[in-house]
């Protein structure tokens, strides 16, 4: 099975193009122990259990390596963030078996270094998917198509992101094109020789959205389209942009995170945090609808 045959079989299954972000920060988690691992777990949990109970899910998710690593202290031999992403990882599989998980490492480097950050998002954690930074070109790329490819493993290459500074390189013009378009074309080719090969297009600029996922359009490139929710793009905007640029919505995939997981930020909890964790994925499922 191809990674695209994944994503169009965890979109029947769920009906949704929506991806859940598993960014979680110890602060906004209710019932807290003190203890990482075992909070990050329970909230998942219950999250999770509700949602299977009222059939409700995603078609992928998304766990930032950043939220977690950086719960580390491994001068300590301490890992509470690592354990509690690896926690969350089997529950994505026990829980959801046919809902492909996308490592956002955002990894970049040549050769043998970029081997090991296949094996790294692959093999170590075990994720369908990674996102990788194409900065250094195909030097950079190719080790995750060349060693993973064959094992129908998905590759989402940085196209436009939905961050502000991103105009500082991404806009600037190569000739008569911006540089984001230049990286699409790269994409592209990519692609039609690597099944699996995606961008990642921020959902914070639909003319740019809407001109990106018109070039690709039905050529079978995955979309992984962040910025909906806190970050201010808007999910019904999205799936109207990528519908009216003939775009082949099953292979996309609109990421919230916080907006999900937990939109109360520095506010209590609702006592029913795991509810309304749950309304919000279906909220956005329903927004999204195909």
């Amino acid at each position: 099975m191809t990674y695209l045959d994944l994503l169009r079989r965890a979109t029947e299954t769920s009906g949704s193009v929506a991806c859940m972000g598993l960014d979680l920060i110890p602060s906004c988690i209710p019932e807290s122990t003190g203890s990482i691992e075992r909070d990050f777990t329970h909230f998942i949990e219950k999250v999770f259990g509700l949602m299977k109970s009222q059939g409700v899910m995603p078609g992928a998710f998304k766990p930032n390596i950043g939220y977690y690593q950086a719960l580390d202290r491994p001068r300590k031999g301490e890992y509470e963030g690592s354990k509690a992403l690896n926690n969350i990882l089997t529950l994505c599989e026990e829980t959801f078996p046919h809902i492909p998980v996308i490592l956002d490492s955002k990894r970049g480097d040549i050769a043998r270094s970029s081997l090991n950050y296949a094996w790294e998002g692959y093999d170590s954690w075990g994720c369908a998917a990674i996102t990788v930074s194409p900065y250094m070109g195909e030097d950079s790329v190719s080790p995750f198509w060349d060693n993973f490819g064959d094992q129908g493993r998905g590759i989402y290459i940085l196209n436009r992101t939905s961050n502000p500074g991103s105009k500082s390189f991404q806009a600037r013009m190569v000739g008569d094109q911006p540089l984001y378009m230049v990286v699409a074309e790269k994409i592209r080719q990519w692609g039609e020789e690597y099944p699996g090969v995606g961008a990642v297009v921020g959902a914070t600029s639909l003319e740019e959205l809407g001109s990106i996922a018109s070039y690709y359009g039905t050529s079978g490139i995955p979309l992984l389209i962040p910025g909906v929710g806190s970050q201010g793009g808007s999910a019904v905007a999205t799936i109207e942009t990528l519908k009216q640029a003939g775009y082949d919505i099953p292979l996309a995939r609109i990421n919230s995170s916080s907006g999900i997981t937990h939109p109360w930020k520095q506010n209590p909890a609702p006592s029913d945090w795991a509810g309304t964790v749950v309304e919000n994925l279906e909220l956005l499922n329903k927004e999204l609808s195909l």
